[in-house]
Formats: structure tokens, sequence, C-alpha cells
């Protein structure tokens, strides 16, 4: 297996976009919000905790853990095991053990590491999870068959993923609105990317393919949170997805800027503005 090196972090090539990403302007972004990101998934957060089943003395590996808080709640629930959560982004990270030294949590790691090719301790971790992280592997084939290697004998992995934008309408009206009138082409279903997973048939043929069996997916559906209000979620909005207004003139970018705030006018109520969402809980168990 080829790599790549940045600073510390060993990648495969194929997730060098992916590095560049998560360990500079997007995942400082992530790290700089975190508590906003972790409450727009909060739903789908606590469904994900309920069907991985964790243990008291689990040893647990987080993929793609961001700025932690699915890795801190597994490590309060195996409190005699351990969990280790894994990141590309570096800022993310100093959040994430941030958090765990201002929670008292010691049974808790957190590395810089491309989870596709980093060689794991085998058969080390009784559950492997991911909180909407492992849609973005370059090489899925690759991670997941390297996943299954880091779990002990019949070990289990629970994955959250998005079901297809048609689905969401988060993420369907938000870049409606930013589109402004513009026709945005979708990536290719099988693009590292929020959707990647979206396809039951694909997941199940990966995860067969990588050796797992038992494979099962359960729709999870909510509402996502985005702000108190219209002004705040049309903010955070656009620390996301302000890149959509690049290429468009003063006039298309000024239609957009009114579009997006309209649009979270209308999904404001007394709880903040909210969003449909669906999800997918894949699980499966290791060989």
């Amino acid at each position: 297996m080829i790599s790549m090196t940045n600073n510390t972090v060993s990648i495969d090539p194929s997730n060098e976009a992916q590095l560049r990403a998560w360990d500079g302007d997007e995942g400082n972004y992530w790290a700089a919000n975190a508590d906003r990101y972790d409450r727009s998934v909060r739903v789908h957060h606590q469904r994900l905790l309920a069907a991985a089943g964790i243990g008291e003395a689990d040893r647990v590996l987080d993929i793609g853990c961001g700025t932690g808080q699915l890795s801190r709640d597994t490590a309060r629930i195996a409190s005699s095991g351990s969990t280790l959560g894994v990141d590309l982004s570096s800022a993310m990270l100093e959040v994430a053990r941030a958090r765990a030294v201002q929670e008292q949590l010691t049974n808790i790691t957190f590395e810089q590491r491309d989870a596709q090719i980093h060689t794991f301790p085998a058969a080390a971790f009784e559950l492997v999870l991911s909180r909407t992280g492992s849609m973005f592997f370059g090489d899925p084939d690759a991670a997941f068959a390297n996943l299954g290697c880091a779990l002990v004998p019949g070990g289990r992995m629970v994955l959250l993923a998005w079901q297809p934008l048609s689905q969401n309408e988060w993420m369907r009206e938000l870049m409606t609105a930013l589109a402004a009138g513009r026709d945005l082409p979708s990536p290719p279903a099988d693009a590292p990317g929020p959707f990647s997973l979206s396809d039951p048939d694909r997941v199940r043929a990966l995860l067969r393919g990588a050796g797992f069996t038992d494979i099962e997916l359960v729709e999870t559906r909510g509402a996502m949170w985005f702000g108190a209000d219209a002004d705040e979620a049309h903010g955070f909005v656009l620390g996301q997805l302000g890149w959509l207004l690049q290429d468009l003139d003063p006039a298309g970018q000024a239609r957009a800027l009114d579009s997006l705030h309209a649009s979270a006018a209308s999904h404001a109520s007394s709880q903040g503005v909210l969003y449909d969402s669906a999800a997918w809980i894949i699980s499966a168990a290791g060989m």
C-alpha cells in the first residue's frame, strides 16, 4: 500500500483531498462549531449509541471521531474498557482531547490517523463505530477490510451514514437555495462524500467483500437543528456551503443569500430551525 505523509499522519493517496479538507479550513470550521454540529445530529446520535450495544468492558474504535462526542459517550459506557478515536483533522482532535480532559475521562485516546491504511493492532477491538465518518474513504474496499482486521472474531461494526439526497431535506433545500437557479451536478454515487453509503445494495456488497456478515441497515429519521433562528442558521450554513457562491456574480450571490435566509426562515420553529433528515444505522459482524 502506497502512503503519503503530511506532518505526522500517513495517508493513502486516495484520501489526499480529504486530508486537505479536514486538516484545513473545513476541519477548522467543524472544530469551532463543535456544539452546533453535535446538536444538529442529536436524534441520530442517540439511536446510534443505542444500536451499538456497548459493553462495560468493550474496547471501541471510533472512525472519523471529529470533536469526540461519540468517543466520549462510548468511554463513559465502556467504563472498564477503552476508546480510541481517530480522525484526519488535527483541529477537531484538539477539541476532542480537551473535552475528554474536562470530563475527566481517562480511558480514551485520540490519534490523527487515516483509518483506511493505519495498522491497528490485530483483533484489538470488540466494536468499531462511526458517526457519518465512514462515507469519506477514498477506497472503501480497503478501508473496511482494514477495519475488519482490527476487530476480534465476532466483533461488530456499527455506522451512521446518510440515506440518498432525495431523502434528506436539509441538504436538498440548502443546496437548492445556494444554487441560485444553477443546475449543480451531483457527485457520483460511489465517490467519497455524504451519500457514498446511501445505497443499501452497495453497502452490503462493500461489507461482504471485506468479510463482514450479518449486515443490516435500519432507517433513522428526524429533524436536524441548524440554529436558534433564521439568522443563526443562515450564518452556520454559509460557513459550510459558502463555497457554492464562488462562481456567481454579485447579483447571483445576493439572490442565493436571500434564498438561503428565506429557506431558514420557513423552517424556523419554537425549537429552532429544523430540516428533515434520513440516515441508515448499518451494523455488521466481523469474521
